[in-house]
């Protein structure tokens, strides 16, 4: 049990640092994506986001980080925004999930996602449903290409945030074709 107390903070430090810690997703690819809604924020205004609605319009990248303003999810978002015309070309759209508030997700998607995608609040609920806790109010850097469909036809769990916007690109591009 010590040793327990030891490990987590370790490991959320470590991902918050942005180092390579592997996660585990327990939603695989062919599952159904849960759907949800959340409230989050688009270009620091408060926006709502509607998991249903949005597949309607095509395929979604789901990615989950641990905390805003760290420097592997600063990094990430950074990112994400960089890549959003390529996203937008392969018809698909963007939203960060996190278990932080909305001011604090507000002020990330001016700063970090530079007005280029939402960032959502990540709900106990939705945590849970997605199988992405981490520590103490956090969730794990785990991405989830969802197909128009609701299936999940690629994931990407590992607390290093450099392949993610790679792989959930290449995993859009194949829907497109």
């Amino acid at each position: 049990m010590a040793i327990k107390k030891l490990i987590v903070p370790l490991l959320a430090a470590l991902a918050m640092a942005g180092h390579s810690v592997p996660a585990q997703a327990a939603l695989t690819e062919g599952t159904r994506a849960p759907a949800f809604t959340t409230t989050g924020a688009l270009a620091g205004q408060t926006y709502a986001f509607d998991l249903a609605a949005e597949l309607r319009k095509g395929p979604v990248v789901l990615y989950f980080f641990p905390r805003a303003f760290t420097q592997g999810c600063t990094l990430e978002a950074n990112a994400f925004a960089e890549a959003m015309d390529d996203f937008r070309a392969a018809g698909a759209q963007v939203i960060g999930l996190s278990a932080d508030d909305i001011p604090t997700l507000q002020r990330f998607s001016r700063e970090e996602c530079r007005d280029a995608f939402p960032v959502g609040r990540a709900s106990p609920g939705i945590i849970s449903d997605y199988d992405v806790a981490f520590g103490q109010g956090m969730t794990s850097r785990t991405s989830y290409v969802i197909a128009a469909d609701g299936r999940i036809v690629h994931v990407h769990s590992d607390m290093d945030w450099r392949e993610h916007v790679s792989q959930t690109l290449a995993a859009v591009r194949t829907l497109a074709r």
